[in-house]
């Protein structure tokens, strides 16, 4: 595989994007009409989460039949239509393959349940549950029917963890990718994949929760290897991307250099818990500011020195979103919008956006638990109600922290239901969407933002294969780095308050030129006055004062009013 670094990544939550059919639920002729949106936007590849057949305990991510379609997104000929149009608007698709686990309505469990020894060894089951929590909560054991013994299931109890030591379920599993493959998708998002590592014999880990046990163990390694050749890995404009649960920067290195053939990139989520209070999700705190530059630092530099390659995001399916989590939204929502999509564009990794995000869209303000379907959530309020909690307090600590936050239905205009649907969508729309959506916004300033981003980075090799070294890092609220290829350097400068902060620019920048900024008034000097949740990208090159042809002005709007 040989990994396009200027491509960007789009990703959809098929049950919130587009309803066509007046069932409140997204499907995949909603994504076909809104294909030219995406290609105006100027991404390169679309990501999907699950939209195979499944009860839908946890969203999708619980899978029943790997090689179908749910009916609730259409039919295989809806799905290969989109693949089509996709590519005649230069537009590629990514698959979410959810192989560490799959549904106990399984073909493959529920003939383990009716006693077949060949389908049991697909499973972990046991005498005697260890002590691992799930990570939905409660212990990670669940009775095997009526047998007196326990599966295994990191996570709803209805989705039981493979075992991918077993040679047949890897061949299976090599199979479902290589069946999607021909059916001309060009990437593949692996969930939890670096959990597939379990041991042959599970003990107790009394430590973070059995966490130890069964993350980042070395066979993962061994197995990304297998699949690489098996399926993918003869395929040089492939992507690949691995979630990577809880894991480390020493094995995302591993799992993303080139030369292992494991695979293009990784996704941690470290910055997505610095307002996490003592590291518990399930709490209401500040963002740690000085911890989120610390790791953006630390994982930039480290990737970039030692070859391994990021996923760069700050909104998925699973995360509130990033405007109310890091932006004073009352007052600089545009403003924080494009820092921090610059934050991470102009960074070194491949950028992915989140449906809504490229307009800014932010959390539903829900009024009542009865509003939320995510069970995860709703095993979370009960657990805060269990730990004294007062409703109020639990109710608001679900607002914050809910992943239905981010699946509410895409916001394209202000007609009943955001646009999205003539029917009752499956989860209630948010209340901005009058203000907040495509149509108010499709030639607004964050829309048109990204647009640029996504255009320098196609344009600046500085921008996609550049190196990454940290900048200003004793900065209280400016996240700084500086981006080289070649003669060429960036300064990227982000401010992350509300509040203006002067800096020094270094002399090697005064004479540079602005490459984009959120502000219409910015310039270089000596000192810099960055205003609140500004971003500011000075370029230099070595040869030239200047860049030629005014090349920058040709690729993008060099200043966003708003």
């Amino acid at each position: 595989m040989i990994l396009d670094k200027r491509k960007v990544v789009y990703q959809i939550y098929p049950k919130s994007f587009k309803d066509t059919t007046g069932n409140g639920i997204g499907d995949f002729r909603g994504i076909i009409e809104k294909i030219p949106y995406l290609a105006k936007l100027g991404v390169d590849m679309v990501w999907l989460n699950p939209f195979y057949p499944s009860p839908q305990r946890d969203n999708g991510y619980d899978i029943s039949d790997y090689m179908a379609v749910d009916p609730l997104f259409g039919d295989m000929a809806d799905f290969e239509e989109m693949v089509c149009v996709g590519k005649e608007h230069k537009i590629d698709f990514m698959l979410d393959m959810v192989l560490n686990h799959c549904s106990t309505e399984h073909e493959w469990f529920q003939k383990a349940l009716a006693g077949d020894q060949y389908y049991q060894d697909f499973f972990f089951i046991q005498d005697q549950p260890t002590d691992w929590q799930s990570k939905f909560g409660g212990s990670a054991w669940a009775p095997f029917g009526d047998t007196g013994k326990y599966y295994l299931h990191l996570f709803d109890e209805t989705q039981a963890d493979l075992n991918w030591r077993n040679l047949n379920v890897r061949k299976e599993l090599f199979k479902v990718v290589n069946f999607w493959r021909d059916k001309g998708v060009k990437g593949f998002r692996f969930d939890v994949i670096n959990l597939i590592g379990k041991d042959e014999v599970l003990v107790d880990c009394p430590e973070n929760e059995g966490k130890p046990a069964y993350t980042d163990k070395p066979i993962v390694h061994d197995y990304l290897r297998m699949m690489n050749q098996a399926t993918f890995g003869s395929d040089d404009s492939f992507m690949t991307v691995g979630e990577m649960s809880s894991t480390t920067m020493e094995n995302c290195v591993l799992y993303s250099s080139p030369d292992r053939q494991e695979l293009s990139m990784t996704f941690n989520f470290h910055h997505l818990k610095v307002d996490y209070k003592d590291g518990q999700k399930w709490t209401v705190a500040p963002f740690d500011f000085e911890e989120l530059k610390s790791l953006y630092h630390s994982w930039g530099k480290e990737m970039s020195d030692k070859g391994g390659w990021s996923a760069l995001f700050w909104n998925n399916h699973d995360q509130p979103r990033a405007l109310n989590r890091f932006v004073d939204i009352q007052n600089f929502r545009k403003e924080g919008a494009t820092m921090l999509a610059a934050s991470i564009h102009l960074s070194r990794g491949t950028p992915y956006i989140y449906m809504g995000e490229e307009i800014g869209m932010i959390d539903p303000d829900y009024d009542s638990m009865a509003d939320y379907v995510d069970v995860e959530s709703l095993n979370a309020y009960q657990m805060l109600l269990k730990e004294g909690k007062g409703e109020q307090e639990a109710f608001q600590i679900i607002q914050a922290k809910s992943r239905d936050n981010s699946r509410i239905p895409m916001q394209w205009d202000a007609s009943e239901n955001a646009g999205f649907s003539t029917g009752t969508p499956w989860l209630k729309a948010g209340k901005s969407y009058k203000d907040i959506n495509v149509e108010n916004d499709i030639q607004g300033p964050i829309f048109t933002f990204y647009q640029d981003l996504i255009r320098l980075r196609k344009e600046m090799p500085i921008i996609s294969e550049g190196s990454y070294k940290p900048a200003f890092e004793d900065s209280k609220q400016v996240y700084a780095f500086e981006r080289q290829f070649e003669d060429q350097k960036l300064l990227v400068l982000n401010n992350f308050y509300a509040k203006e902060v002067e800096i020094d620019l270094p002399a090697v920048y005064q004479n540079g030129q602005i490459l984009i900024s959120n502000y219409e008034d910015a310039e270089v000097s000596e000192k810099i006055l960055l205003k609140p949740y500004q971003t500011l990208a000075i370029y230099v090159n070595k040869y030239s004062s200047k860049i030629s042809s005014n090349r920058v002005s040709s690729i993008c709007n060099l200043k966003t009013v708003f």
